[in-house]
């Protein structure tokens, strides 16, 4: 087999078999979440036969293991269940489809952003090194780091609007509400890849071939763009897919914070409304996300990176 799809069959397999595990476990706890979170709004007006018949019927009375695979029979068919509180009777289904595309057009543009300014942000960093460049700049990575998230976009949130007369919360009417928390959400992104482009391309700047190019009389910005940023892409391409897959999810604290219809707001809401079908599907869909960014990840540096041996990565050994 060539050793690249045999690569990419063992992680699959492995990054499968750890989804099913995560599953599982996401499965079995939330198990153990007050009762209430089968019950519609009318649960205090039942009686203890009226609860034990409803909970029977739900198959909550089963054994564990049986419960987990009557779940797994459901997800291969396409069942994801119904929402109890959230929306009463509602497949859980209808109720990503509307809010996935929120997810998306907010991530992408964050992603964007982030992209757009944060691997820049890297290169100038090294490229004036120990300039007042590089100093801001890490000086914004460990503000970014340091400071709890939800004090800036707070901070943000409540003067940034007023100074450029911003909407305070999102409406699809109002193209302008996309603005800030598409920037509020690429933040954090930005400091992230500005920082590991600034590690790979210092490593790069300290290898024997660039101090060899140099000696040849190359030029330090030909250095760059024909050999330093392209070696050092390889290392931060394992960072892309994850990063790409979590900022489509949706913000969790960006996307209640501007009332906006996405999953991300959605989780809270299920969270806080008890609504135990809800939660459990939408713990499933981020824990997918993050296992399959880490496959993609993984399989893009060793697909860029002729110097990965793909044989002993994948555990044949040499």
């Amino acid at each position: 087999m060539v050793p690249i799809l045999k690569y990419i069959l063992k992680r699959g397999l492995q990054s499968f078999f750890t989804l099913i595990f995560v599953i599982s476990i996401a499965f079995i706890l939330l198990r153990f979440m007050p009762e209430e979170g089968y019950f519609g709004d009318d649960y205090e007006k039942l009686d203890e036969n009226q609860k034990e018949a409803i909970l029977e019927n739900l198959g909550l009375k089963d054994p564990i293991y049986i419960q987990l695979l009557n779940f797994y029979k459901q997800l291969i068919s396409g069942d994801l269940g119904k929402s109890i509180k959230y929306r009463p009777g509602i497949p859980v289904y209808e109720i990503l489809r509307l809010k996935i595309p929120y997810s998306v057009k907010f991530g992408l543009s964050a992603m964007g952003i982030s992209l757009i300014i944060g691997i820049p942000m890297g290169i100038l960093m090294v490229a004036y090194k120990d300039s007042i460049i590089e100093r801001l700049g890490m000086v914004y990575i460990l503000l970014v780091n340091s400071i709890p998230a939800a004090i800036y976009f707070i901070i943000l949130q409540i003067y940034i609007t007023r100074v450029l007369k911003l909407p305070i919360l999102f409406s699809e009417e109002n193209p302008m509400s996309w603005i800030l928390p598409a920037f509020s959400m690429s933040l954090g992104g930005i400091g992230s890849y500005a920082m590991w482009m600034r590690r790979y391309l210092m490593d790069e700047v300290n290898k024997d071939y660039a101090q060899l190019a140099r000696a040849k009389g190359l030029t330090r910005r030909g250095i760059m763009v024909n050999h330093l940023l392209r070696n050092a892409f390889v290392p931060m391409s394992q960072y892309l897919p994850s990063g790409i897959l979590f900022t489509i999810a949706g913000s969790i604290y960006i996307e209640s914070l501007y009332s906006i219809p996405g999953m991300g707001g959605l989780l809270v809401e299920a969270i806080q409304g008890q609504d135990n079908p809800l939660v459990q599907i939408l713990v499933i869909i981020y824990s997918s996300i993050g296992i399959f960014g880490l496959l993609l990840g993984d399989i893009l540096m060793a697909t860029l990176d002729p110097r990965i041996k793909l044989d002993s990565m994948a555990g044949g050994g040499q």
